[in-house]
C-alpha cells in the first residue's frame, strides 16, 4: 500500500469536495486525512488530501482534470519522498545546528544535500553531521560573480528548496527568479515590523514587549515574501538589546524548523503574497 498527498487549488465552486473525494473512492483509495479552505476574499479553494491505496497516477489526475474548473492546479506527491535542500549560511550557527540535529534525530524528514557559506566558520559543524560544506567567498567578487559561483555549487545538487539559515546577503532578482517560491528565509523580527538591519536594536529602542521571528519565502521585495510561520517570545524593560538578540535566536530556530516541517509535509499553498497552511 502506498501513501500519497493530493493537493488541489482552484476557483471555488459547488461540489468540489464531493467530486474530488468521489473520484478517490472510484479509485479505491482510502482517505486518511482531508483538510480544505476557501479564501473569502479571492474565492480560491484549497484542499490537501492524504490517500492510501494502489495508485494509477495518470488515470486519477486525468479524471480530476475533467472534473475541476478552469484554472485549477493539482499534484499527487509521495509521502515518503524527502525534500532535497541546500542550506546557505554566513557565521551564525544556531539555525543550521537546529536543522541538522532535527534531521539527525528524525524530527525533520529532509535531505540536506549541502551547506554553502560565504564564510568558512560553519564548515566543522556541517561536516560533523556528514554534510558537504562549500565556502564561496564574497569578499573578492562582485555581487553578480558571487551569485554565479553560488549557483554553480547549488545547481550541482539539484535542490527542491534553498534555506537561508541566517545567510546575511540580499539576493538579486535574477537569483530569486531561478527558485520561485523555493527560497525560505528566517527573518530576525516579527514582520512587517523592524525590517532591515539591527532589528533587535530597533525593538529595544521602541521598548517592545514581544519579540518574534518570521520564516517566509523570498521574493524581490526585501523581507516581504509570503509568510510561512511566525513565533514570538515575551520580553520586558529588563532586557537589553543583547538579551533580546539571545532570546530571539531561540525563536528564530523554532520558527524556521516549524516552517520546514510544513514544507516537508506539503501543507503550504502560496497564492499571491499569502500562504494557506493545511
Amino acid at each position: 500500500m502506498e501513501r500519497k498527498i493530493l493537493r488541489t487549488e482552484c476557483p471555488d465552486s459547488k461540489g468540489l469536495i464531493a467530486g474530488i473525494t468521489g473520484i478517490c473512492f472510484e479509485h479505491q483509495l482510502n482517505i486518511i486525512r482531508n483538510t480544505e479552505y476557501v479564501d473569502p476574499v479571492s474565492g480560491q479553494f484549497y484542499m490537501r488530501t492524504e490517500l492510501e491505496g494502489q495508485f494509477n497516477d495518470a488515470a486519477l489526475l486525468q479524471q480530476l482534470d475533467q472534473m475541476l474548473p478552469a484554472g485549477s492546479e493539482r499534484s499527487l506527491l509521495p509521502v515518503s519522498r524527502r525534500k532535497r535542500m541546500v542550506i546557505l549560511v554566513t557565521r551564525e550557527s544556531h539555525c543550521l545546528g537546529d536543522i541538522l540535529m532535527k534531521v539527525f534525530d528524525g524530527s525533520l524528514q529532509l535531505d540536506i544535500a549541502a551547506v554553502v557559506g560565504n564564510y568558512p566558520e560553519l564548515a566543522d559543524l556541517a561536516e560533523r553531521f556528514g554534510i558537504p560544506f562549500h565556502h564561496v567567498c564574497h569578499l573578492d567578487k562582485s555581487r553578480q560573480a558571487h551569485e554565479q559561483a553560488l549557483l554553480e555549487v547549488i545547481e550541482s545538487y539539484q535542490p527542491d528548496y534553498l534555506v537561508l539559515a541566517k545567510f546575511m546577503r540580499i539576493l538579486t532578482p535574477d537569483f530569486v527568479e531561478r527558485y520561485p517560491e523555493r527560497i525560505i528565509n528566517i527573518h530576525h523580527s516579527f514582520l512587517p515590523a523592524f525590517i532591515g538591519a539591527k532589528p533587535y536594536q530597533q525593538a529595544f529602542e521602541r521598548g517592545v514587549k514581544i519579540i518574534g521571528a518570521t520564516a517566509h519565502f523570498v521574493n524581490n521585495a526585501l523581507d516581504e515574501g509570503p509568510i510561512i510561520e511566525q513565533m514570538v517570545s515575551r520580553v520586558d524593560h529588563n532586557y537589553s538589546a543583547q538579551d533580546m538578540a539571545k532570546a530571539g535566536r531561540d525563536v528564530e530556530k523554532a520558527a524556521l524548523t516549524k516552517a520546514l516541517k510544513l514544507i516537508q509535509e506539503d501543507r503550504v499553498f502560496v497564492h499571491g503574497n499569502k500562504t494557506v497552511l493545511l
